[in-house]
């Protein structure tokens, strides 16, 4: 990677420094082989992380659920007996519907426990964990109709998911209509274009252009007509299947790359290049930059979404191992932490205490409901 981006560089000639351009167009040149090797990182290293964290977390998770679950089966059984103040009563109540509600849709759940789950919900709460998810869902809706100030109509959802995906669908069809009507506003206004329009849409058209004079040069040169055997053809015809893909990418550095394969450039080609030339070079490389970023940052998100990332934590694909490590030790921590929850509850003693905690572990959920660090 390395010398591919030594070779597409524009080497300073004996006696004369670079000039703007040429400066310009080799940090976008190592800015995109920079971008390009991140890119293949993440391509690369995000299914392996993927295979670790199912080999690790997984039976990790499992075994939660499972004491969890068993949390809630004391939480039900310490109900049952007598003698509660009615304080004690409403805090182990809610304790145990909010831990049924959590574990009900898990993955480790089998259908006889979530069932269980359920029903020792509905039997506790002040309304049923269908009807308390049809409220919220109804909420869900409201907000968006009210934010975004999109019509979700009368139907009712059954998830968040289904809820998210017509309101995803609504919105785009309402950009879709926006889009449509501004085109033919625009269609029907007289065209009138400021000169910085104009100027914007030339150099796009040169910027443009530039990128076909280098690809029609290569077809030229690979055509399969001018082979002078069989396996010159093939070679030609795979060179050029090639040209086209970074063509259709506007894949600028691909096409030079191409041409100094083929020796139809060398390194002083780019280095004679005039400044208008550059400067359309590097228009494109900018573009070719801005979407490789893009792609990045989809990565990121869709890895951070995945496995529960802060959004704002730095991340780097060669260090991937330090994330699934922290969530092992976050796993093994909550397991501790139910473990030593399920030994108080098993003691007299050991109740009166939970019950102080998690009274007071209620109490400041209630204060600060989405758990803000402030």
């Amino acid at each position: 990677m390395a010398a591919r981006t030594s070779a597409l560089s524009i080497a300073a000639q004996a006696g004369a420094a670079l000039s703007p351009e040429q400066r310009k167009y080799n940090q976008l040149v190592a800015r995109i082989e920079k971008a390009r090797t991140e890119l293949l990182a993440w391509q690369e290293q995000l299914p392996l992380f993927a295979q670790a964290h199912a080999t690790r977390m997984q039976p990790l998770m499992a075994e939660l659920a499972a004491q969890r679950r068993q949390l809630v089966l004391e939480l039900a059984s310490l109900l049952e007996q007598p003698g509660w103040r009615k304080a004690e009563r409403q805090t182990l109540r809610r304790a145990l519907c909010e831990q049924a509600a959590d574990l009900v849709d898990s993955e480790f759940i089998d259908e006889a426990a979530a069932a269980e789950l359920r029903a020792l919900h509905d039997q506790h709460a002040d309304t049923s964990l269908d009807d308390a998810r049809r409220e919220a869902l109804d909420g869900m809706k409201n907000m968006f109709e009210a934010v975004a100030g999109v019509d979700l109509g009368d139907e009712a959802f059954d998830s968040e998911e289904a809820l998210l995906q017509r309101a995803q669908q609504r919105l785009q069809s309402d950009a879709e209509r926006e889009a449509q009507r501004h085109e033919q506003a625009q269609a029907q206004r007289p065209s009138r274009q400021s000169a910085a329009q104009r100027k914007r849409q030339a150099q796009q058209e040169q910027a443009s252009k530039s990128v076909r004079e280098v690809y029609r040069q290569l077809a030229s040169a690979l055509h399969p007509d001018r082979a002078d055997d069989e396996a010159d053809r093939v070679r030609r015809t795979a060179l050029m299947q090639r040209v086209n893909q970074a063509y259709d990418k506007q894949d600028l550095l691909g096409l030079f790359a191409l041409q100094l394969e083929i020796e139809q450039i060398d390194s002083a080609h780019l280095a004679r290049a005039s400044t208008e030339r550059l400067r359309h070079y590097n228009r494109v490389l900018a573009a070719q930059l801005a979407e490789l970023q893009d792609e990045i940052e989809l990565q990121v998100s869709a890895f951070g979404m995945n496995f529960g990332i802060e959004p704002w934590r730095r991340l780097n694909p060669h260090k991937l191992g330090p994330v699934l490590e922290d969530d092992v030790r976050q796993i093994r921590a909550t397991l501790a932490e139910v473990a030593r929850e399920l030994k108080q509850l098993d003691q007299p003693a050991g109740v009166k205490r939970w019950l102080q905690q998690e009274r007071q572990r209620q109490k400041l959920d209630d204060e600060d409901p989405f758990d803000l660090p402030f």
